[in-house]
């Protein structure tokens, strides 16, 4: 964790912002065990399917019908807006809210940030998908300012996460060249400074959080497709709306158990990329939590040396 003094000097923050960081205390998670994850996304996907959350997406034209459609199977409803008037007033009935960069304009920026204010007044949980971060001049700018305006969870690849860590650049286009456990150090330091939860995304997830072991979890190889990373930050705000703001760390775990399963069993009903993402939409609807408990491959890594007993 970082301690008082590091905060201080962190100028991507205001004075403002770190005071009201350090008058909130980080939970501290011990014991965390596989088996224990994996039940808190089963238990969590029951509930979803119960809740039956309203998701409000202001997304790239590439993932926004991936996302609308993943959030139908797994059981909430999307809404997806781009005006600011109507971004803004979703913003406080929606029971969460997803901002993914992925092919952002001017237009869905001002959306962004109005949603994001009037969530955060409305306390609504949102997320935040920094989809190629640090290659284009537009979604970094706005991505570097709606991160200090406290995004429950941060979803991207390893380039995105070491960027926004403090890297020099970002990936090749919305490609990393950070593998992702590489980059689990700076989501985890990421997670003390902006109290998210930090989601990195590669070949295996991983799930960072303050004073918290990071969590591994493993996929089969799946073909490469458009809109995973909106689908990905739309199950976790999705899990959000449905566990409130204080279960970030639940909600992140669920949504990636979530979708590395029902990629899982998607990968061997498809022939391949054309049929994999049908195939993917189909899975989550299927997918019931009895099942999951059974596909999930998931490895708690040793703990950073502030929490260990």
């Amino acid at each position: 964790m970082i301690d008082d003094e590091e905060m201080e000097q962190d100028d991507e923050f205001s004075p403002d912002e770190l005071i009201i960081r350090k008058k909130r205390p980080p939970e501290v998670r011990t014991g965390v065990n596989a088996a224990a994850v994996v039940g808190i996304a089963a238990d969590a996907l029951a509930s979803l399917r119960q809740k039956n959350p309203l998701v409000e997406c202001i997304a790239g034209h590439v993932g926004s019908a991936c996302a609308a459609n993943s959030l139908f199977a797994v059981g909430a409803s999307p809404m997806v807006v781009e005006d600011m008037g109507e971004a803004t007033e979703l913003a406080h009935v929606a029971d969460a809210l997803l901002v993914n960069m992925g092919t952002v304009t001017k237009t869905q920026t001002d959306a962004m940030r109005a949603a994001v204010s009037h969530a955060n007044n409305s306390a609504r949980p949102w997320v935040l998908v920094p989809s190629g971060v640090g290659s284009l001049p537009l979604r970094t700018f706005t991505t570097k300012e709606l991160m200090r305006r406290f995004p429950a969870v941060i979803r991207g690849n390893g380039s995105e996460v070491t960027f926004l860590a403090g890297a020099p650049a970002g990936g090749r286009g919305s490609e990393s060249l950070v593998p992702a456990k590489d980059a689990v150090p700076v989501a985890q330091r990421l997670a003390c400074v902006t109290r998210a939860v930090v989601v990195v995304s590669g070949d295996a997830d991983f799930v960072a959080a303050e004073g918290t072991p990071a969590v591994c979890v493993r996929r089969g190889a799946w073909p490469r497709f458009a809109g995973a990373g909106c689908i990905h930050g739309a199950l976790c705000a999705a899990f959000l709306g449905t566990l409130g703001t204080k279960a970030r760390w639940e909600s992140a775990l669920a949504a990636t158990i979530v979708m590395a399963a029902a990629g899982d069993k998607a990968l061997k009903a498809s022939d391949g990329p054309g049929t994999f993402l049908p195939a993917f939409v189909d899975a989550l609807a299927s997918l019931s939590p009895a099942e999951l408990k059974s596909l999930a491959k998931v490895e708690v890594l040793d703990p950073p040396p502030e929490i260990r007993s």
